[in-house]
């Protein structure tokens, strides 16, 4: 999509007066000089968010973020939170950062497929790269998945920065039980971006079901099925309560890499050493939420499985069917875009290379010597 196109499409989701307003209270509290900057210069942001205002982990981080950046910056880069809703919808995020509004912006990049079909690589693919990997083709030698990401971004005037990864997720919740690839035929599942795609092509049905109405339409039957994040957040949203079955392993997100946006205009107007906060301390951010979901959801588990939930795995026979459906859904969506080709021969080299890697040392490890 040309950035033209995209805001004049974007500038038409959000609501008028409120942004309108919200905009000029940015313009005065957050405005930057871009030439004969001092060192001393205060700098005002602030950032908005897909998330709602602390959401665990995903809102926290967002806070977090902002305290280390303050703390770092002896207070000359402040930025303030701003939930979803506050100052514009969570996926008007993308365009309120790239336009300006904000300087900020925090998400996941499979949010803006629609706007840029390469961006899904650097969230999740299905049967992709898990947490560890991904950061190796982030910014592990020549860093070259990272600047990829810069590339697909900078048409829209944004910068990325890594803002933490979930590690693996769970498999979803399901109200029927899947022992073979036809029991997908037919099945109601709440599951978005490629995932979704594959769900369909494998003769299911891929529905749009907001989170806070994930456990209403799971009791009632409107949908079979559900994905979420992982324990800690499945809990929390009542899960276990709607559903009977839990499956594992989250085929579809083996590793979701998380974002902050940055616009690039306001970027560049910093200082080369706030610019290095910034970077340095979304790499804490990175460490703190992999840290956060394994220790959690390792403590959420067990509420889980004392509730009488019953853990199932995919069969083989299930998760071949998804993986060839796979193949076919990124075939289709390389062949047509360009840049959406470029990241995935990219990803893929990288993920069999280091697959090499892994099947000597991760695989061994959990295979062969934890018990």
């Amino acid at each position: 999509m040309k950035r033209k196109d995209f805001l004049k499409k974007s500038a038409l989701g959000i609501t008028g007066a409120a942004l309108l307003a919200n905009t000029s209270a940015c313009k005065n509290e957050a405005a930057v000089p871009l030439v004969n900057m001092h060192s001393n210069t205060v700098f005002n942001w602030r950032m908005t968010t897909v998330w709602g205002k602390n959401f665990p982990v995903f809102g926290e981080s967002c806070n977090l973020f902002a305290e280390w950046v303050g703390k770092m910056s002896g207070g000359r880069l402040n930025i303030k939170v701003f939930g979803a809703g506050e100052l514009a919808p969570g996926l008007q995020t993308f365009y309120t950062t790239s336009v300006g509004t904000t300087e900020m912006g925090a998400g996941g990049a499979y949010y803006w497929q629609g706007i840029a079909p390469a961006a899904p690589f650097f969230t999740a693919v299905p049967f992709g790269m898990n947490a560890q990997q991904i950061l190796a083709w982030l910014i592990g030698g020549d860093r070259e998945g990272y600047e990829l990401w810069k590339e697909v971004y900078a048409p829209f005037d944004l910068i990325p920065l890594l803002a933490g990864n979930t590690g693996v997720q769970m498999g979803g919740w399901f109200n029927k039980e899947i022992n073979k690839a036809t029991d997908l035929q037919g099945l109601k599942m709440r599951i978005p971006g490629l995932a979704g795609k594959v769900i369909e092509k494998a003769g299911g049905a891929a529905i749009t079901v907001p989170g806070g109405e994930i456990y209403t339409n799971l009791e009632r039957g409107v949908i079979d099925a559900t994905e979420w994040v992982g324990p800690y957040h499945d809990y929390k949203l009542g899960l276990n309560k709607a559903a009977k079955y839990y499956y594992t392993p989250g085929w579809h997100e083996t590793g979701s890499q998380l974002e902050f946006i940055v616009n690039k205009k306001a970027h560049d107007s910093l200082p080369a050493d706030l610019q290095e906060i910034l970077f340095t301390a979304s790499l804490r951010v990175q460490a703190w939420v992999l840290a956060e979901f394994d220790a959690q959801n390792g403590a959420y588990l067990e509420k889980i499985l004392d509730s009488g939930t019953e853990v199932r795995r995919f069969p083989k026979e299930v998760l071949d069917v998804l993986r060839e459906k796979t193949d076919e859904v990124l075939a289709e969506l390389t062949e047509s875009d360009p840049m959406a080709k470029k990241v995935y021969n990219s990803y893929n080299a990288f993920r069999k290379k280091i697959n090499k890697w892994s099947e000597l040392t991760e695989k061994a490890f959990y295979n062969d010597i934890q018990k």
